[in-house]
Parts: C-alpha cells; structure tokens; sequence
C-alpha cells in the first residue's frame, strides 16, 4: 500500500468548501469524476457506516473514521460491492481493506487548502493519479460558485 497525496487551494471559506465536499447534492457532482452517477448513503458521524456507489451496481463499503466539521474527515475503506453483493473476504478486496482517505481542509489567506491524502495499491495509483486532479478541479468549482 503506497501513500498518495492531493492538494487544491479553493477561493472559499473552510465551511463552504465542507459543505461541497460533503453536500447530498454536491457529492454526486464532484465525484462524478471517478464514476458517473456517484453517490453515497452514510450520515458522516464517526463510526457510521457510508456506502458509496458507483451508479453501476459496485462500490465500496466503508466507515466514517473520523469527522471534525470544516476541518478534518478521514474515511476508513473495508470491503466493496460487486454487481450489489457486498465482499469483505476476497484476496482482490483484502489488498487494500483497511486503507485511508483523508481529507484535511486549512484557511490560508482567505482561500481554502484542501489536501487529501490516501493509501493506494500500486494498481491503482496511474487512475488516481489521473482523476484526483478532475475531481477536486471539479469540488473547487462548486465551492466557489456557491
């Protein structure tokens, strides 16, 4: 597992910015990036459980790590969903169980610095490497015109 990060300034307040990143409607948007028709279903609280889907019947399975509003959230992933069946014992699905995603969210000048940073399987690494840039142009878009 090889850690990877990300960074964005947004013209946007921390709270705006959260509320983005985070937004029953805005989620789907920005995370469009990585599938199209993207969602999620968690409440974001510590411990809950979010399931984030990729509009195609798969997704992941994970829980809310940790949550400190306009500040910090940190994503814990644990298994995945093939075709609407959940997996949590494959060998494809242990290599990266247990992985983070965090994301860490610090004013600077009146502006926003968004840094996410993940454990990845080298797998993975050229298709994140590729959309995480698309995405968060996406986020910083959003958060600046609401």
């Amino acid at each position: 597992m090889k850690k990877q990060e990300f960074k964005i300034r947004i013209n946007a307040s921390p709270e705006k910015v959260w509320e983005n990143l985070i937004g029953e409607t805005t989620y789907p948007q920005w995370t469009s990036a990585f599938a199209e028709g993207s969602s999620v279903e968690t409440d974001w609280q510590k411990g809950s459980r979010a399931v984030f889907h990729d509009g195609n019947g798969s997704g992941m399975i994970s829980e809310i790590a940790e949550n400190k509003p306009n500040e910090y959230l940190s994503i814990r992933h644990l298994g995945c969903i093939n075709k609407g069946v959940e997996d949590f014992e494959s060998e494809e699905t242990r290599k990266w169980s247990g992985s983070l995603e965090n994301y860490t969210l610090h004013p600077v000048d009146g502006e926003t610095e968004l840094i996410i940073d993940m454990d990845m399987a080298e797998e993975y690494e050229d298709y994140f490497l590729k959309t995480w840039p698309k995405a968060l142009e996406q986020l910083k878009v959003l958060a600046e015109k609401n």
